[in-house]
């Protein structure tokens, strides 16, 4: 059975930190190269690393899942691709990429969305590693592992390894759904996204930010109505809103619109590191590696790489949120005085930084209380914006909570004080 040279020797003897259960030997590579199944989410400037790194380390059946094409501006970082590859699809050209390049190795692409798969395909693999830039992504995938968790079924339980980097920083977590802490759990750990208050964009621009966010929040909706839904990764549609912001600035007197900072408001980007991006694959790989052969101990479950001021690591334990609304199990509880009003809770929750909703909407036992959307459910709920809490619900009444960044449905317990 051939796996590289490395790897055999790191299998053939039991070492200082391996695992009691570690058998070793052919045992151990039988499983890495025939068995272990691995699905890779995300064929960006980090999943293509961690692909690369899989195919090198002795994994043979991988699969590799992602809705973008490619575009121009990927290939600086993004490895696996060439100028040729613009406008394919990222998972087919990686995993063609990295097929031509390890025969032994099968990679099957998938160009679609993550939420596009049923349970029955993340049941099949034994292992899922994400690469992925959305926080909204993140949160589905590891709810959706919670969720397939059977206490009878120990197989149903996916270790999930999550990787993530943000210039010069980066991060690799080990979450083993309903044992560890979630991905919901530690949300917010993430810093609160900037929002620019609706009056300030509306009347009184200052910043070129203030211009775009005009176009993408106020513009984009007045124009397409709710029938056509702003995309930002369709370059056409950047370049409505670029065209839209560029001439309210104009008329402000505000300089600096550009396509670059046009994307990265409305998508939030931050610059890529190639080299942050091959720390945080090795260290994704490496979890993936142990899992596969009992090698080594797991990290358990936190590890935090900062490299602006130098090359630092340091790991730590993030516990369980008894409250957290995915791996909690129980219904969340909502203090709040009588009279506050339902505009004040749904305030309430948008401040909340372990939820990091947008624009929640809101029902209890099947009635509407506020809905965002559709445009015609929104008006007839609105008055009850200004009705106190104690005129539409009772004292332990539950309140179900929808967002389009919420990968479930979030329940509230009313507790009137």
């Amino acid at each position: 059975m051939a796996v590289n040279a490395h790897v055999d020797k790191i299998l053939s003897r039991a070492g200082p930190y391996t695992d009691e259960s570690f058998q070793g030997g052919e045992t151990a590579k039988g499983f890495l190269t025939t068995q272990c199944k691995v699905l890779v989410i995300g064929a960006g400037g980090l999943g293509c690393e961690i692909l690369t790194n899989l195919a090198l380390s002795g994994f043979r059946d991988i699969h590799i899942i992602d809705m973008d094409t490619i575009d121009v501006s990927n290939l600086n970082r993004q490895f696996l691709f060439r100028h040729s590859d613009v406008g394919r699809s990222k998972a087919q050209v990686a995993a063609d990429f990295v097929m031509r390049r390890c025969p032994a190795v099968a990679v099957t692409a998938h160009h679609c969305k993550i939420q596009d798969k049923d349970d029955d395909f993340y049941m099949s693999f034994n292992l899922v590693i994400c690469g992925l830039d959305s926080v909204a992504a993140r949160r589905w995938i590891s709810a959706t592992l919670v969720g397939l968790v059977d206490e009878d079924n120990p197989e149903s339980l996916k270790p999930l390894i999550d990787g993530g980097t943000e210039g010069f920083k980066g991060q690799a977590r080990v979450i083993l759904p309903t044992v560890s802490s979630c991905y919901e759990c530690s949300l917010d750990m993430l810093g609160k996204q900037t929002v620019f208050p609706i009056c300030t964009i509306a009347n009184t621009p200052r910043l070129p930010e203030h211009c775009i966010e005009w176009a993408s929040v106020l513009e984009w909706p007045r124009v397409h109505g709710d029938d056509k839904k702003l995309d930002t990764d369709d370059p056409e549609h950047i370049a409505w809103l670029l065209a839209v912001a560029s001439k309210r600035a104009d008329q402000h007197g505000i300089l600096g619109v550009t396509w670059s900072l046009t994307q990265g408001v409305v998508k939030n980007i931050i610059p890529a590191i190639a080299s942050t991006n091959a720390v945080i694959a090795a260290a994704c790989t490496q979890e993936a590696f142990k899992f596969a052969t009992t090698a080594a101990f797991y990290l358990d479950n936190y590890m935090m790489y900062t490299g602006n001021e130098g090359v630092y690591t340091y790991t730590f334990e993030h516990k369980k949120r008894p409250d957290c609304p995915v791996c909690g199990g129980d219904v969340r509880q909502l203090d709040v005085a009588p009279d506050t009003t339902l505009a004040r809770v749904i305030e309430m929750l948008a401040e909340m930084p372990d939820l990091q909703l947008q624009r929640p909407s809101l029902s209890s036992s099947g009635r509407t209380l506020y809905f965002q959307s559709p445009k015609q459910l929104e008006e007839a709920s609105r008055p009850n914006l200004e009705k106190a809490l104690s005129d539409l619900l009772q004292d332990g009444d539950e309140i179900d909570v929808t967002d389009e960044r919420l990968p479930f449905q979030l329940s509230l317990r009313v507790n009137f004080v």
